[in-house]
């Protein structure tokens, strides 16, 4: 069961007691991510993110980590393109250690200036690392391409040229303006009642002030149905695709998952048993839709030698095409809906796995779903609605592509999809 509170300066808090295990998952959400960015400073909500972890005013961050290591618990974070997430995992007997840890982070980061140049070296690291793998690279180079001049085509991690631009009084700024009360949410689940969860936190946090700016907009992008191609020395060709998705709170949300199954999301999935299993062309090929407040994105990713690029491109084009004229049956409905189904639940059998769940569902919809809702949503799904989606997503005319590989400087990339 789900409780919420709403703090006197606006942070919310979102909890589920578990009373039959013995952890506690702690969740620090913060409305900051890539897409609240500009092109100077790409990058700067992960690197704050990094610098949490570099040490405060009582702890050095050998300190931190040990803190939470020497009672065996978990502490780690993640940046994404519309959130920031802090997060602890500890003993619940250990709840107010990491809470206090957690805290300490947020409120007391030196921000020193060795540490930011130091750490600049770090990221700029994690940079290369993902310029080294094409595989993960050509995502961010599609949303790149087909929502260019939008900040959430930008990646991220940033950029070489932005990093370079991050000094100490804009980092500090743009902290102090978005990790603000009213874009935080706290998320705690396990053996824990909302009482003492609520208790604790308003203890630390309420001593925050709300911010005095009003939220960010950022535009939606616009779809450019555009193709690019990065030569690069590889073995593989790595190929990602695609169209225009469905925003995250759209009726048709739940009938995307459910197509993404059948076409590319599974191993039993259409275009894994055609291009993998039926004709060897490729070792990694699935779809994946990304959602957001306000727009999508429906990818299809595949690697395979450059002389069988054109090949996989062919055999993705026909089996869009077949789903466009025949649709899907009513197995394969009843399948792909058994399959989500046993993914989400299973997904909420960790404490951790159930407040990312709460946490970002809070911050982003500003509510948090049921498992009984969610298992509607998805039981409700028809044929006509799966059918309407894939007439409304593969749309040719909202088609884009990225490729990297080792391929001639002038090959058109488009020509792949004629």
């Amino acid at each position: 069961m789900f409780q919420k509170e709403l703090l006197k300066n606006g942070i919310r808090i979102v909890t589920e007691e578990i009373p039959y295990v013995n952890s506690v998952s702690i969740g620090l959400w913060i409305k900051a991510g890539s897409r609240y960015e500009s092109i100077e400073n790409n990058g700067i909500s992960h690197f704050i993110e990094h610098m949490l972890f570099k040490g405060t005013k009582k702890r050095s961050a050998k300190e931190i980590a040990n803190s939470i290591d020497k009672i065996g618990g978990q502490l780690n974070a993640f940046t994404s393109k519309e959130c920031t997430c802090l997060y602890a995992k500890v003993l619940d007997a250990h709840f107010d250690i990491a809470l206090d840890v957690l805290a300490d982070m947020f409120f007391n980061s030196n921000f020193d200036h060795e540490d930011i140049e130091k750490e600049k070296g770090v990221v700029l690291e994690e940079i290369n690392m993902y310029e080294d793998s094409p595989e993960d690279l050509v995502h961010d180079l599609f949303s790149q391409t087909v929502w260019s001049g939008n900040s959430l085509g930008m990646p991220v991690l940033g950029t070489e040229s932005s990093l370079g631009n991050l000094k100490r009084e804009k980092i500090l700024d743009y902290f102090n303006n978005n990790y603000i009360p009213q874009n935080i949410v706290i998320s705690v689940v396990g053996n824990i009642k909302h009482t003492d969860a609520v208790k604790n936190v308003r203890e630390y946090f309420e001593k925050s002030k709300p911010g005095n700016r009003e939220a960010i907009q950022t535009p939606t992008p616009n779809f450019e149905p555009e193709y690019m191609f990065k030569n690069k020395l590889t073995e593989q060709v790595h190929l990602c695709m695609g169209f225009v998705g469905v925003d995250i709170k759209s009726e048709a949300y739940y009938p995307m998952l459910i197509l993404n199954n059948i076409f590319g999301g599974a191993m039993s999935s259409r275009l894994f048993q055609k291009i993998r299993e039926d004709r060897g062309l490729a070792y990694s090929v699935f779809s994946y839709p990304s959602s957001f407040v306000d727009c999508g994105l429906f990818s299809i990713y595949a690697g395979s030698k450059p002389c069988n690029l054109k090949s996989v491109a062919e055999l993705i084009m026909e089996e869009i095409n077949i789903l466009k004229e025949k649709g899907i049956t009513e197995e394969e409905l009843y399948d792909s809906k058994e399959q989500l189904k046993g993914s989400y639940i299973l997904g909420l059998e960790s404490t951790s796995g159930r407040m990312i769940s709460i946490g970002k569902s809070e911050l982003i919809l500003k509510r948090v779903y049921t498992p009984a809702e969610i298992l509607e949503k998805i039981d409700k799904v028809d044929i006509e609605s799966t059918n309407k989606v894939i007439n409304y997503i593969f749309d040719k005319r909202n088609m884009g592509a990225a490729v990297i590989g080792s391929m001639k400087k002038n090959t058109n990339i488009k020509k792949l999809f004629a």
